[in-house]
């Protein structure tokens, strides 16, 4: 089951960090880069639970989004640090986080 996979468990975390740390955003960002951060970051465990299911073809094509919405997530992250919405250690706990579930993606996609 997907809910047993440490890169589900990571990445759900991960989606639960940026919507904690979204809530701090400015307003005039809410349907912008609030509303990208968490689109991508909830795409990752949801597409890493979607392909589990599914064929081992399958799944490795939702793995791949999974990968391109954590990309996706990295770039974001990188952004809101410049436009100084996160701290230095805030963006580097999430980065780290994000570094760690690209390997367990990479690793997931190897097995398979």
């Amino acid at each position: 089951m997907y809910r047993d996979l440490i890169v589900w468990k990571r990445a759900f975390q991960f989606t639960l960090d940026i919507y904690a740390v979204t809530k701090t955003f400015p307003r005039e960002e809410l349907f912008g880069l609030t509303s990208q951060m968490r689109r991508a970051a909830a795409s990752i465990p949801a597409n890493i639970a979607e392909g589990s299911m599914r064929s081992n073809k399958e799944n490795l094509h939702f793995l791949q989004i999974a990968r391109g919405s954590m990309a996706e997530s990295e770039v974001w992250l990188e952004l809101s640090h410049k436009l100084n919405y996160i701290d230095d250690a805030t963006y580097k706990g999430l980065y780290n986080l994000c570094d760690e579930i690209g390997r367990l993606l990479s690793g997931l996609v190897k097995s398979l």
